[in-house]
């Protein structure tokens, strides 16, 4: 069931938004060469805690994996999300794809970014300016009487046209009152098709986007998703809110 949530809740939202776009600004500015993903980890876990919130992702569990270890998901190049902070160190020219959820006073907020890691090919600098443009294109698309498929349609066309591919296993979601919620928001689809969009719904919108194959497949650690081909992948997602006949972004810094 979608949830449609009052201005009271929007706001309530707005505000684990606020410390999510944070977290992500800061460590992004700490993401360089040299720094493991466990300091990164560290750093959001501080400023998440210090701002009076609750890291959304440690100790998430789903269906056929142990309970998420990390504040984070820190995702490189060929790991296209949930990946686990750990001891690697980041090494130049690495795509980082950093995910991060926050529960503040029992509600939600979600988003991703990609960052480069030193000095990056001009395929990968590629490939992460078309995911973002794609993630915006999409938000466009999030307005009262509209469908989630027009959202995926426009994500599906900006990343094919520029020779790349949408991870179809994986999609954006419901987000508030709980991390996850109805309805699905998929990378691809069909304009017209899909759940209509209302006035007070609250969504993740989240591209995944491949230089190769959109075939994945998941690690033994039981949350790492991987391209199949080895080749690299990039995130980017906000969480917005449909207020008076528009999309605001919520986790804009």
């Amino acid at each position: 069931m979608v949830l449609i949530k009052t201005k009271k809740e929007i706001d309530k939202i707005r505000e684990s938004c606020r410390i999510v776009a944070e977290t992500l600004q800061l460590v992004k500015s700490y993401s360089k060469p040299g720094i493991t993903t466990l300091e990164l980890d560290q750093i959001a876990e501080d400023y998440i805690l210090s701002n009076n919130g609750i890291p959304a992702f440690k100790g998430y569990s789903q269906a056929g994996s142990f309970d998420f270890p990390g504040t984070i998901c820190s995702s490189i190049d060929e790991e296209v999300v949930h990946g686990i902070p750990s001891d690697r160190k980041l090494i130049e020219g690495e795509i980082l794809s950093i995910d991060v959820g926050v529960e503040k006073d029992h509600y939600f907020g979600d988003a991703a970014l990609s960052v480069a890691i030193g000095e990056i090919s001009k395929e990968k600098a590629l490939l992460m300016k078309i995911t973002e443009e794609s993630l915006y294109l999409g938000i466009e698309q999030a307005i009262p009487k509209n469908r989630v498929g027009d959202i995926s349609a426009a994500v599906q066309e900006h990343v094919e046209k520029h020779g790349l591919s949408v991870v179809r296993d994986l999609c954006g979601h419901g987000v508030g009152k709980y991390l996850h919620e109805a309805p699905q928001i998929p990378n691809f689809g069909k304009r017209g098709t899909g759940s209509v969009l209302k006035e007070g719904m609250t969504i993740a919108i989240e591209p995944m986007i491949n230089i190769g194959s959109h075939k994945v497949s998941v690690a033994s650690d039981g949350w790492t998703v991987y391209t199949v081909d080895g080749l690299a992948s990039a995130h980017f997602e906000h969480s917005i809110a449909i207020i008076n006949g528009k999309p605001e972004i919520l986790t804009k810094c």
